[in-house]
């Protein structure tokens, strides 16, 4: 009797079947060399944010008026050297592009953070659901959708941002964002509520992505099993539903932290969003950018970490699609 063998490609020889479906993603991502680079220098940005007020050589808001707009690597009168310049006040452009660093980033990833979350429970609901929840959910993404999202943050910014007290914040919250931002009291509640307000408006398509995954898995045989054992419909979604739409809720969410990062950039740019003295890579583009034809070097130095950030998210969010999708080879 002949035996017939199958022939297995030479990549998957060492996965199958004894590597896990973990190691497969994590060997396909390594393979996309920007996705892996973008990825490091987006953790060492992380690390020196993280560490600003370890590390910076200055204090952040400390003037030296004698000190202005000192080019790169140059030394002031009082001997003390300025790795990036210095701002029209004589501030450190190095410790205040740490210091923004932490707003920005951690803007991007804190108010994702929380637009995914509620676009997860909405797209949830509407998909598992269906009748009149999927309707009524359905037609609010399309309500929230349909307006410009930039003009409505412009507008939504300069109403909260300017009235405190219509969003009334407890005080653990604003002191554990004092703590995650390194901003004061006052400048927390500030940060808080553009966070607030850009996870606002940054849901819908996390929404429209959940909803379908949903779709496509409720009908299937487990969760008819789960149901005839006596299962709720909230631990079916959350054990059966919700890690189906893993893998492409990653690659959403890098997206995303691209998009929120580069609208708090131009709120703060455009001065309605996180002002001075709070430094963030936008507030600081738009002072340098009234000295840039005498200084030509300081709207450059802000605006490299956006451009860089910016690139390095999109292309880790190719790397995680080209890992995930299962009908990748190799």
């Amino acid at each position: 009797m002949s035996t017939i063998t199958t022939a297995v490609p030479a990549d998957e020889r060492n996965t199958l079947p004894s590597a896990s479906q973990t190691v497969i993603v994590l060997r396909r991502f390594r393979k996309h060399k920007l996705a892996v680079a973008s990825l490091i220098l987006l953790g060492v940005l992380l690390a020196f944010s993280l560490l600003a007020p370890v590390i910076a050589p200055f204090q952040r808001d400390e003037l030296n008026l004698q000190a202005r707009f000192l080019t790169p690597f140059s030394t002031a009168t009082d001997g003390r050297f300025h790795l990036f310049g210095t701002d029209h006040l004589g501030r450190d452009t190095f410790t205040r592009l740490l210091y923004a660093s932490r707003v920005s980033l951690g803007t991007a990833v804190f108010a994702t953070l929380l637009s995914s979350t509620i676009g997860i429970f909405l797209g949830m609901l509407a998909g598992y659901f269906g009748g009149l929840v999927d309707t009524a959910i359905s037609r609010l993404v399309e309500l929230v959708a349909t307006f410009p999202t930039f003009v409505l943050l412009l507008i939504a910014v300069s109403i909260f941002v300017q009235n405190e007290k219509t969003i009334p914040i407890p005080e653990w919250i604003t002191s554990f964002t004092s703590f995650l931002f390194a901003v004061n009291l006052r400048e927390a509640k500030l940060v808080l509520m553009v966070n607030l307000i850009l996870a606002a408006f940054g849901w819908p398509t996390t929404a429209r992505l959940m909803r379908g995954m949903v779709l496509a898995v409720r009908e299937n045989v487990y969760i008819e099993s789960s149901r005839a054992l006596g299962a709720s419909s909230w631990r079916i979604m959350a054990i059966h539903v919700l890690p189906n739409a893993i893998p492409p809720l990653i690659v959403d969410f890098t997206l995303n932290v691209n998009g929120t990062l580069v609208s708090e950039s131009a709120l703060s740019f455009l001065g309605v969003g996180i002002t001075d003295p709070t430094p963030t890579w936008g507030n600081m583009l738009a002072y340098a950018q009234s000295y840039m034809f005498q200084y030509p070097w300081m709207p450059l130095i802000p605006a490299l970490p956006i451009l860089v950030c910016s690139m390095a998210v999109n292309y880790i969010g190719d790397g995680l699609q080209d890992a995930l999708d299962p009908r990748q080879r190799g």
